[in-house]
Order: C-alpha cells, then structure tokens, then sequence
C-alpha cells in the first residue's frame, strides 16, 4: 500500500523537476544566458541520482538554491550598476552543507554557484575561481558552526580568502598595489563574505522549512532544557527524562564515532520517550512508589499501553510542532521490535489460548536511517545494563552485545544501512560509557583513632557514605 503512494510521489518530483529544467531552460533563452548553464545542472542531476541515488526532491532543492542565485546575477546585472563581486555566492555551499550536512554536496554546489555566476558575468574565469574558493571556505569553516561567533568568522575567512585569491590571480603586482585594484576588487570582495553569512542567517530557517530539514542551530534550540516538551517531562515523568538523557549521551557519542549526524542522534533521543508523559506511572522509570500498575492489568491491556506511548508520542510531538526528522525517532527507536515480558507473561497465562507474536509486537517502521538505529541500539541497551544487580564493565560488555546482536538477528536493523564495522564500534563505545557510569567505588576504612565509635555510627546512618568515587573524594557522595 505504501509502495504506489512512494513511487507516485517519485513521479511527481521528478515531473517537477522536469519542468523546472524547462523553465530555466527558457529563461536562459530569453535572457540571452548560456545555455550550456541548463546543460551543467542536467548532468549534474545526472551525477546525484548515480553516485548517491538521489531522489528527485533533492534534485529541486539544490536546482532552486542555483535558481536563486541565477535570478540574483540576472537582476544586478540588468537593472543595477553594483559590481558583480558583490553577489553572495559563498551562501548557496554554506547554506547546502548546513541543510543537508553534506560536504560532496557543499562542494559540487559550491563548483556550479561560482560556475554559473561566471558564466553569466561573461565567462569569467577569475571570478569563477575566486567565487569557488571562497565558498569553499565558508563550508569547511561553518561545517559544525552551533554559535553565531563561527558564522562570523567564517564570513571573514571568505572575505581574506577571496581577497588572496584575487591578488595570486593578477600578474601585474604593479596594478595589485595601486588604489584602483583595492577598490575594484579588494573591498567589494571583503564586503562579499559578509554579505554571504548575513544571507544564511536570515535565509536557513526558511530553507529548512522548504526542505524540511534542520539545521545545526535549529537543532540547539530543540536541546534546550527550556523547551515546553522537555520541561514537561522533567517535571512529570523525571524516570523518562533521566532516562532520556543517558540514552542522549549514549547515541551521540556512538552516532560521532561511525559518522553519522551526532547532533541529531542527540535531539531525536531527547524527544523519542515523549509519548510516556501521557501515562508515566506505566513506566518502571517513573514508578517510584506504589508498586507497578501493570501486576493488575491483563498482560493484553499492558501491552496497549506500552503500544500507545508511540502513538500519543507522535500526537505529542505534531502538537508541539517538532520537526519531522525528530518525530522519526519516536515510532523507528522501538522499530518493530516485541514487548517480551507482556508477551511472556501472556503465554504463561494462556490457558489455551492463542497468542500471537506478532500482537505484541511495536507497530514500526523498522529505523531509516543510522541516527535512528542508534538510539534504537542505545535505549535498549540502557534498558538492560540498568536491571544489572553487579554492573562489572565484562559484564555491561557480554550485555552490550547480547542486545545488538539480537537486534540485528531481529531485522531490526535491516531498513539503516549501518555495515557490521559499524556495530562493532557502536558496541565498544556503548560498553566504554556504560562501564565509565557504572564503575567500581572504593570502600573506605574507619579511622582506628578516639572517634572510631562516630564513624561507625556515622556511616550505619548514612549508608551511602560507604561508596566514594574513583577519584577518592569522599565529600563527593552519590546518592
């Protein structure tokens, strides 16, 4: 049912982007542009959908950030007299490397920005040279920009790096020291690498909207502790939220070690437990007192309430307006994964009865995508190490990957296009952070001196007292 509604949607995009390659086309035509402009952008389609099956979607995206700047070119240079080192062609690699958190893509949109604007302005090859160069450093200086402070420096890298690139491109050093040459060329190209960032911070979050993407700084603003949905959770579901929170840590430093996108791994794991805030005394985290509602329900009436936490989750989620990359997380962290102790539970209280496997199991979709595949490997494992009575690190290891292992024996993993090498490192890091958690605490010894009867009675009054932390500060008690 889903594949026809898939592949008419392919349709349609690519429909989409057919046209709009006649249109440009046409523009070109009456502008009196090149031609061989719709011609690059052809073959550069061409090059996506073959080195990295991309879809049509992404072929419009890209072709309407080149539209812009061709649109741009096109207006300063018919209706205005401002010098075409002024256009911003730095912003379409910084914007594409920001949105898609691509750097193939960054640089081939960075090629053809600089290419076209070339083209238009009279085949200009300097100019072409200089636009590439700049923009490429403005991608590799914003790739993991999270502060306004690296857009700046990245906008006066541009600005230096097109002015160098400039002055190497001159032959006449005679003319490079002259007044003209500063004003032509130096100064607007300067004022070019600001104009750039000030465009990718007024024009990303109209982007992501358009693309339904998110960017590195939208994403901070959903780690924010403040925002309502996880304000929410620290108050009514604290077990979730401290749940949560160690599940966070877990993905993202598993999700940096294999390459995939560290910072989402972090937020989707933020949010992919929202659904329990809607019952969270159905939760073991969340039960502190009052023993576990679930020893007087039917193991069938558990099992919908477990299955409901995605849905309400993914209600929760729509309400508060999270992006769809985030609501991702919240069906794909369970997958289709089975809920085992209900499912146990029901067999041993059978009486006859058949149960099915498959009614106990997660409604899915299997994870899509590596960052939700490792906050699906994450929450389980966190799950298992924390029923651990004695949590030894060969202990959290043997569990580690007993968990991934079954996971992958499951299908679970069959949708992501996470390799084995890739389990392997997951595993080790999983196993390295969870030991660190749980490791041993060293047991001080009383003190054999006149105050030896206070400290016995100090430490029976205060059990926790006994456990001090692997750097020996004894002030510093967990409780």
């Amino acid at each position: 049912m889903n594949t026809p509604t898939r592949t008419s949607r392919n349709a349609i995009n690519l429909g989409l982007a057919v046209f709009a390659m006649g249109i440009l086309t046409y523009f070109c035509h009456l502008s009196s542009l090149p031609l061989a402009i719709p011609m690059l952008l052809l073959f550069s389609g061409i090059h996506l959908v073959y080195y990295r099956k991309a879809n049509a979607k992404l072929f419009l995206s890209l072709g309407l950030l080149l539209s812009l700047v061709m649109f741009t070119t096109n207006a300063i240079l018919t209706y205005s007299s401002i010098s075409s080192f002024y256009i911003p062609v730095a912003s379409i690699g910084m914007l594409t490397v920001l949105l898609f958190n691509n750097l193939h893509l960054a640089f081939m949109m960075s090629l053809l920005s600089g290419a076209i604007v070339g083209l238009m302005v009279g085949s200009d090859f300097n100019l072409i040279l200089t636009f590439f160069i700049g923009s490429l450093t403005g991608v590799y200086a914003i790739k993991d920009a999270r502060t306004r402070g690296d857009l700046i420096k990245a906008g006066i890298f541009i600005s230096l790096m097109q002015m160098v690139c400039m002055i190497l491109l001159t032959p006449d050093m005679d003319f490079v020291l002259s007044r003209d040459f500063s004003y032509r060329y130096l100064r607007p190209l300067f004022i070019n690498g600001l104009i750039s960032i000030i465009v990718v911070m007024f024009s990303s979050k109209i982007f992501e909207w358009l693309f339904g993407v998110l960017t590195n700084f939208s994403l901070l603003e959903l780690a924010d502790t403040n925002h309502p949905l996880l304000k929410r959770m620290a108050i009514e579901a604290p077990g979730t939220y401290h749940h949560s929170l160690i599940v966070s840590n877990l993905s993202e430093s598993a999700a940096d070690v294999i390459g995939a996108n560290a910072l989402l791994t972090r937020v989707g794991a933020y949010y992919h437990d929202i659904g329990k805030l809607v019952k969270p005394e159905y939760f073991t985290e969340n039960q502190l007192t009052g023993g576990n509602k679930h020893d007087h329900l039917e193991p069938s009436m558990s099992r919908l309430v477990i299955l409901n936490h995605i849905k309400e989750g993914i209600e929760l989620a729509k309400q508060y307006k999270l992006n769809p990359l985030i609501i991702d997380f919240i069906p794909q962290h369970h997958g289709t994964g089975i809920i085992f102790y209900f499912y146990q539970k029901a067999l041993e209280e059978a009486q006859g009865q058949d149960i099915q496997e498959e009614n106990f199991r997660y409604p899915g979709p299997k994870p899509q995508t590596k960052e939700t595949a490792v906050v699906l490997l994450a929450d389980s494992v966190e799950g298992a190490t924390r029923s651990l009575s004695e949590p030894t690190p060969t202990k959290i290891d043997e569990v580690v990957k007993k968990v991934i292992n079954n996971k992958f024996i499951d299908g679970q993993l069959d949708e992501c296009n996470l390799t084995l090498k890739d389990l392997e490192m997951i595993s080790k890091t999983f196993s390295r952070i969870l030991s660190a958690m749980y490791h041993g605490r060293i047991k001080y010894p009383e003190k054999k001196n006149g105050n030896e009867h206070t400290n016995r009675k100090s430490t029976e009054a205060n059990p926790s007292a006994q456990r001090a932390d692997s750097e020996g500060r004894q002030d510093d008690i967990e409780t």
